[in-house]
């Protein structure tokens, strides 16, 4: 069998990627190793911002549907030490350059904009290989394969289609995050809802920090952020979910007790995030046939810009495979060409940001940053 665009991935980069050809008439195939579109959380708040993720919905055709989404007051932002004290306060709206949505429901819009059929779920891809002329065959976990017209590898961090471009593989960066989460906060952990605030909390020192961000129906979403050693993680049996909370709450000593109960409190299983990241300015020679988008492509430290780059870079392939329906390779060498730069500002812009967060100065250095622009513009990133 033979699809004219197969897509590996069905995050938000391959889905936008297959709306935007469906827009322009262009069939494609998406390919998905999880179950079933509810087989796990998607996520938490993503501010969707004005220069990339916002023109792609609208390159798709869904910018009215996500306006639907928007969590109101999201964009708030106040930056806390470890006392619980408030050193900076962002209580505005931002000026909506950056609102705020649940990462599962602008996901959600965009698998239902699709016609039926297009996403084949619990199809996980073992290997990949050429066989000239452009063409590729998959091989899946269950032995089928296909072969391909126009391979799209938007199967994120660990993709299975980037070796055929790329040898590069992502390396640790020296933090973890921890995921908890608390549920209705306003009458159950009011302290903490408190501290959070109505969007995005950050308490820092030097090495560690606890973000926190308020979703719809009083759900606070808890990301620690540790600079640790992967020892310190592989130490940990995280599947022993008291036993994990303890030993990450151990970090947070003599914090204000507001704070570390965003972790001791949790109400789920605490997840462990070991952050990775591709290269700085990683990019690969033309191969005929296939090409990458989001983490596939450009897996950075994370900034707020991921899932934003990612439906961008889905919405500029399905342009520029619209614009050359008869010319795949041209397509990609316009698409290409755009997007390593892009790509590579990016991974330099979050490289930088991190730091800020995590350095000898916080959380003083992250209250600079906000301080010393215009809040309109300001970098804030997740």
């Amino acid at each position: 069998m033979t699809t004219p665009v197969t897509i590996i991935g069905a995050g938000l980069g391959g889905l936008t990627l297959a709306r935007v050809l469906h827009v322009h008439g262009i069939p494609a195939k998406v390919y998905e190793a999880e179950a079933s579109p509810t087989a796990r959380t998607q996520g938490g708040m993503l501010d969707i911002h004005d220069h990339n993720g916002q023109p792609a919905l609208r390159a798709a055709g869904l910018f009215d549907q996500f306006l639907g989404l928007v969590h109101e007051g999201g964009e708030a932002i106040r930056v806390l030490d470890m006392q619980g004290s408030v050193l900076f306060d962002r209580s505005d709206d931002g000026a909506g350059k950056r609102p705020e949505v649940l990462r599962g429901r602008l996901r959600q819009i965009l698998l239902d904009s699709l016609p039926a059929g297009t996403i084949e779920w619990g199809r996980k891809v073992t290997a990949a290989r050429p066989l000239g002329a452009g063409r590729h065959e998959l091989t899946f976990a269950d032995g089928s394969t296909v072969t391909t017209g126009l391979l799209v590898g938007a199967d994120g961090a660990w993709s299975r289609v980037r070796p055929l471009l790329s040898g590069a593989k992502p390396a640790y960066v020296g933090t973890v995050f921890v995921e908890t989460y608390l549920f209705d906060s306003d009458e159950r952990h009011p302290a903490s809802a408190k501290a959070v605030g109505g969007g995005s909390m950050f308490a820092l020192a030097p090495g560690k920090g606890i973000v926190a961000h308020r979703e719809p129906d009083g759900v606070l979403h808890t990301y620690v952020q540790l600079n640790k050693a992967r020892e310190w993680s592989d130490g940990i049996d995280f599947t022993d979910a008291g036993r994990a909370t303890a030993r990450v709450a151990e970090e947070f000593d003599g914090w204000a007790p507001e704070l570390t109960a965003l972790i001791t409190d949790g109400e789920t299983a605490p997840v462990l995030r070991i952050l990775h990241a591709l290269p700085a300015g990683h990019r690969w020679d033309r191969v005929p046939g296939v090409t990458l988008l989001g983490d596939a492509a450009h897996l950075t430290l994370p900034s707020g810009e991921g899932a934003n780059l990612a439906m961008f870079d889905g919405a500029e392939l399905g342009k520029a495979i619209a614009a050359h329906p008869d010319d795949v390779e041209a397509a990609l060498t316009a698409y290409e060409d755009s997007l390593f730069p892009r790509s590579a500002e990016a991974a330099a812009e979050a490289a930088d940001l991190l730091p800020l967060y995590l350095n000898d100065e916080a959380p003083q250095s992250l209250v600079d940053m906000f301080t010393g622009a215009d809040p309109g513009d300001d970098q804030q990133r997740r």
